[in-house]
């Protein structure tokens, strides 16, 4: 048995303004918007299908950063079908962050984290 997977789903970037961020991926990228919830979330789609999220940042302050600092919001990695990745990932002994949930835009996902803490998804959906 593998993971079957299929590719990256989106990267997630968490902005002070999200429609603002939205529009600028938008019209100086190329991206369209896909789906927004009132959160506000935008789930952004570029020409060749990929996908990107932009969701409000919290409190948190934001640290200095350069090319070598650790870690991302998430990685949402493509899969052919949920429930035999999560097996695969639990064959792996992956630690959990809650269940199985709907994706926003469609599909499901399932979070976890990777060896050094960083939050993964895997992410089953139609298009």
């Amino acid at each position: 048995m593998s993971i079957a997977l299929k590719g990256m789903d989106h990267p997630a970037v968490a902005a002070k303004d999200v429609d603002k961020l939205a529009k600028w991926y938008c019209d100086v990228l190329g991206y369209e918007k896909y789906h927004r919830i009132d959160k506000p979330v935008w789930i952004l789609k570029a020409p060749d299908n990929s996908l990107i999220e932009i969701m409000p940042e919290d409190e948190t302050a934001r640290p200095a950063r350069n090319i070598c600092t650790p870690g991302w919001s998430h990685i949402a990695l493509r899969v052919e079908n949920l429930e035999n990745a999560i097996a695969y990932l639990q064959e792996q002994n992956v630690e959990w962050i809650g269940e199985t949930v709907d994706a926003i835009g469609g599909g499901r996902l399932r979070s976890f984290y990777d060896p050094e803490g960083n939050m993964l998804q895997v992410v089953e959906r139609s298009i």
